[in-house]
């Protein structure tokens, strides 16, 4: 997953198609001249439709599509023919995909499943044509019914990640690497801050084939709330996991500190983030004996850290049943 594809924001102007109109007909033959009304109705329009696909992991490729608008319905012809319906515009968007207003913010509709299918905008009604008119005091009603208009707004589909457990922590925490040690995810390792400019899932194997989804999100800073650093381009991912790991470095300079800041983060971005599961990993604990660890422990009050290291493999598997337990309690 390279920085220039990963597209999990962009705004687009669509446009549901209009109902075709309804025809005034009546009808004529060679020795009829002067028939009843046979005005068919107009087709409906297309609608605009999100479509989960679960092999789609970026929005790139609705990055410059900047217009999108579905075919209107045909107009109803003489014969009682029907126009045809407009064909439907279907989005197909990864898993975890929210659609709102862009000028009010409102939630359309969100793509949780795979092939799940919502409908964002329908497309407009066609009109009815003069036969739909036709009544016992009305014989030759010369009127028909003009179709509805589609619907048209700017819209923003912005994707939150799905996954089971978000890894949180400043940036050159280890996320990246213990996400590599504990999955199959290849995520850019190297030793300076926001190594990690693009989110990375991993599917970490646990006992009996079992599995779960973890992401790794690039560095929280202090003042990330109010956009700074990286701002909140990313903290949206961690809205749908069902945990949270805390991951504060063992050579950090005031542990419980780091882990106050990034509550506190979280905290001012969405406070409903904090209702969610935590477990707290102190990385890089090859650096500790175990006398520092009994200090460590005491220096977090009310959660005992669980200690990793993604070199040497301590704690690794500790931590993955921490994880299983945490999910499925």
């Amino acid at each position: 997953m390279s920085s220039p594809n990963f597209i999990d924001f962009v705004k687009i102007y669509v446009r549901s198609g209009d109902g075709g109109e309804g025809s005034v007909h009546l009808h004529r033959e060679k020795n009829l001249a002067k028939g009843g009304p046979d005005g068919g109705d107009g087709g409906k329009g297309g609608s605009i439709i999100l479509k989960g696909n679960r092999n789609y992991w970026t929005l790139l490729h609705l990055k410059y599509r900047k217009h999108i608008k579905a075919k209107g319905g045909g107009d109803g012809a003489r014969n009682n023919r029907h126009g045809a319906d407009g064909t439907d515009e279907i989005l197909e968007v990864p898993l975890g995909t929210v659609v709102k207003e862009a000028a009010t913010g409102k939630i359309l509709t969100e793509i949780k499943e795979h092939e799940e299918e919502k409908v964002v905008f329908e497309g407009g009604i066609g009109g009815k044509g003069n036969t739909r008119f036709k009544s016992s005091t009305r014989q030759t009603p010369r009127y028909a019914q003009p179709g509805k208009p589609g619907t048209e707004c700017w819209i923003i589909i912005e994707l939150k990640l799905l996954a089971d457990v978000g890894l949180v922590g400043f940036p050159n925490a280890g996320k990246s690497t213990l996400i590599s040690s504990l999955s199959e995810a290849k995520p850019k390792i190297a030793d300076y801050a926001f190594t990690t400019l693009v989110p990375h899932l991993g599917i970490v194997s646990y006992r009996d084939y079992r599995s779960f989804v973890m992401a790794d999100i690039p560095g929280i800073i202090e003042g990330a709330s109010s956009g700074k650093g990286l701002g909140t381009r990313f903290l949206r991912h961690i809205e749908r996991n069902s945990a949270l790991i805390f991951m504060i470095p063992a050579d950090s300079k005031e542990l419980s500190g780091e882990y106050e800041t990034l509550l506190n983060e979280l905290q001012n971005y969405n406070p409903e983030l904090l209702d969610k599961k935590r477990i707290l990993v102190v990385s890089k604990s090859d650096m500790l004996d175990e006398e520092l660890k009994e200090e460590t422990k005491k220096a977090f009050s009310g959660i005992t850290p669980v200690f990793v290291s993604a070199v040497t493999g301590e704690g690794t598997m500790e931590l993955k049943d921490k994880i299983w337990d945490t999910l499925n309690t």
